[in-house]
């Protein structure tokens, strides 16, 4: 059976995968408006985690709707993880806002996140295209549950578990990182 290759106008733009993932970073300032409207309950609530399970649910999706509906594009493959940083990043300096999360990790998360951008530019602009290892693939995904964590209203008063699991991401993140950063450098030849 031949198979059935859509076109999407755009270059790839409007493909359904890049409509899940663009929703994604459209439902991130709804988010953390909901997390700055309970402040006092240090941004947790059961609508802001829902809200960010479904966010989650969209970043699981859009690769398996790519996958099905054949619209693999170089548009999704940049949008996806911009909407990953711009959801955590943002999610999270909210958290910070509220007193939920300490400064600390997310300033951590946010430079690996800067530095990590700048190598893959540097990279690309010399022809390197570093892929990303498995464990990388993960660190969102850990990222985004230690964030909904935080919001959810039976943790409020047991701060630790919520430490525990933003450090740990924070860990994840800065080790994936300093691997990224190894395998670009021997890509490169400069190690």
């Amino acid at each position: 059976m031949a198979q059935v290759v859509r076109s999407y106008p755009l270059y790839g733009l409007a493909t359904p995968a890049n409509f899940i993932t663009v929703s994604r970073i459209a439902l991130t300032p709804v988010l953390c408006l909901m997390v700055l409207n309970d402040s006092s309950t240090l941004g947790t609530s059961w609508t802001a985690f829902a809200v960010g399970l479904l966010m989650a649910f969209t970043d699981l999706i859009d690769g398996t709707v790519a996958r099905a509906t054949n619209s693999f594009s170089r548009s999704g493959a940049f949008l996806d993880p911009l909407a990953d940083k711009i959801v955590i990043l943002s999610v999270g300096f909210t958290l910070v806002s509220v007193d939920r999360l300490g400064l600390a990790p997310m300033v951590l998360i946010a430079v690996r996140e800067v530095v990590i951008s700048a190598m893959r530019v540097r990279f690309a602009m010399r022809g390197i295209a570093i892929p990303a290892r498995p464990l990388a693939k993960w660190k969102a995904t850990i990222q985004g549950a230690a964030l909904l964590l935080a919001v959810v209203p039976v943790l409020k008063g047991n701060q630790l578990v919520v430490d525990i699991a933003i450090w740990f991401a924070v860990a994840l993140t800065v080790f994936t990182g300093a691997q990224y950063l190894v395998d670009g450098e021997q890509a490169a030849g400069t190690i």
